[in-house]
């Protein structure tokens, strides 16, 4: 019955985009103009809306409101008032509109079933108690807070790629807690170099943050170039973990003894994960085609791998020791994807109605990419980088690989000069509440700035012939 009810929703919905495709069926062949919006009621209204929305998303903790929801009711009602001011428009008008909305919806498509892959992958290496394992190792070390300082800022620089700078964060973070419970001051400071690390870690790898999934999935730049930033990733974690050194108390905690064992299958999950990137990075390079299905290929492997472990652990009657792939899809952060729907949808609504080719005029024409670029990396401590980039991305300037990798890295980095700025950060916050706060961070900003300002001038002497 349920798949009956699944057909008919289905052939509902093709009927309606058809007659849809039917009723604008003289916008074939014309060329998409779309309207200038800026001044008008419905233009300045979308603006009002996406605004008090993000204000919405900033005050997340104060409001206790996921910050998925006021993006979502933002993006709803922009098309909306879209909608409202296309209605009556020119046929090269609506073809405007109708190639703006299957844009969008294919931007958000794609990067929708790339992370609902790797989320699941990391649910299921956690479930495994893959990370577990990991602190354990780390806690029972009996290594000095200055040694821990830098193990978990270059586990953290070297992790975030392939696992993302949030969760990598997280993990790290309770790794520090864990050890540093009688120094606070060394749970400050050491969670700092993991936002940084984990934050400069991120920027050389399309998988370690989404603004570089977003940069590598519009082809501006290919996989072998994201390794281009690496060096200037490097100093800038190094600088600020250099100058809070000596910060760091020079004295041993006490040894934890600290015993973890992985889940049956855990191994064989790491083994499929490195063969899912690798399968979408195929994907991408030698067949042309979007990364995303090679994900989706990789959760077949999972899926397979899943049944396999069952029938195995129940012929040794071991019910315990069985993952379910499924469950952990479930176990996707939805307000995450949600969030992301929001403002794809919110920031591309946007662009149709001309603000981000305005921005576009004044940054990256008025202004110059470079300033533009460094600008946009600064923003990113207040303003969240998904929605700066997926707005350059949008305004599409003309620029060179050496700009378009300037931009990635700035992005990817800037969100460190604050603990607003990035996910890691203020999923830190809520870990280390109270020890590892806004205030804390602000203290040593001024030697993240000059590891940022430090890693852009490396960029443009190293990769000058990118320019």
């Amino acid at each position: 019955m349920k798949l009956l009810f699944a057909c008919l929703a289905a052939i509902v919905a093709w009927t309606a985009g058809t007659g849809m495709a039917f009723a604008m069926g003289g916008t074939e062949g014309v060329v998409p103009v779309p309207l200038d919006l800026t001044a008008d009621l419905m233009g300045v209204a979308s603006l009002v809306f996406f605004v008090l929305a993000y204000m919405l998303v900033i005050f997340e903790e104060a409001t206790e409101m996921r910050k998925s929801k006021p993006v979502m009711m933002a993006a709803g009602i922009i098309w909306i008032f879209i909608g409202i001011a296309y209605s009556g428009a020119a046929p090269e008008n609506i073809a405007a509109l109708d190639a703006a909305v299957q844009h969008t919806i294919l931007d958000y498509g794609e990067l929708f079933l790339f992370l609902m892959v790797a989320i699941t992958y990391v649910n299921t290496l956690e479930e495994r108690h893959v990370f577990d394992v990991l602190r354990a190792k780390l806690i029972a070390a009996g290594l000095s807070y200055r040694k821990l300082f830098w193990l978990t800022g270059v586990i953290a620089f070297f992790l975030s790629p392939i696992l993302d700078n949030l969760t990598t964060s997280l993990i790290l973070g309770a790794v520090v807690l864990a050890v540093g419970r009688e120094s606070p001051k060394f749970v400050a400071l050491a969670c700092i170099n993991v936002v940084v690390a984990a934050n400069a870690g991120g920027a050389y790898s399309p998988f370690g943050d989404i603004t570089t999934l977003m940069v590598w999935q519009k082809e501006k730049v290919t996989f072998i170039e994201f390794f281009a930033i690496f060096l200037p990733s490097v100093v800038n974690a190094v600088i600020p973990a250099a100058i809070m050194h000596f910060a760091v108390p020079n004295v041993t905690p006490p040894k934890v003894e600290q015993f973890g064992r992985m889940k049956p299958g855990a191994r064989t999950v790491m083994v499929l994960f490195g063969l899912t990137i690798f399968t979408a990075v195929s994907f991408k390079n030698f067949l042309h085609l979007p990364p995303a299905m090679g994900m989706m290929l990789g959760l077949g492997y999972l899926q397979m791998f899943s049944y396999v472990h069952k029938l195995r652990m129940h012929r040794k009657n071991d019910h315990d020791m069985v993952f379910d792939s499924f469950h952990q899809v479930a176990r996707v952060e939805w307000d995450t994807l949600f969030f992301f729907f929001g403002i794809i949808f919110a920031v591309g609504g946007l662009g149709l109605l001309g603000y981000l080719g305005m921005m576009s005029q004044y940054l990256y024409v008025d202004m110059g990419p470079t300033f533009a670029n460094i600008a946009i990396g600064v923003l990113s401590a207040i303003v969240d980088n998904i929605p700066l980039m997926f707005a350059v991305l949008t305004m599409n300037p003309d620029m060179s690989h050496g700009q378009w990798l300037l931009i990635t890295l700035t992005a990817g980095v800037g969100g460190s000069l604050l603990s607003i700025g990035s996910a890691a950060g203020v999923a830190l916050m809520g870990q280390a509440r109270g020890v590892y706060t806004f205030f804390s961070h602000l203290k040593w900003t001024w030697a993240i700035a000059v590891g940022y300002a430090a890693s852009i001038v490396v960029h443009l002497i190293v990769n000058a012939a990118k320019f």
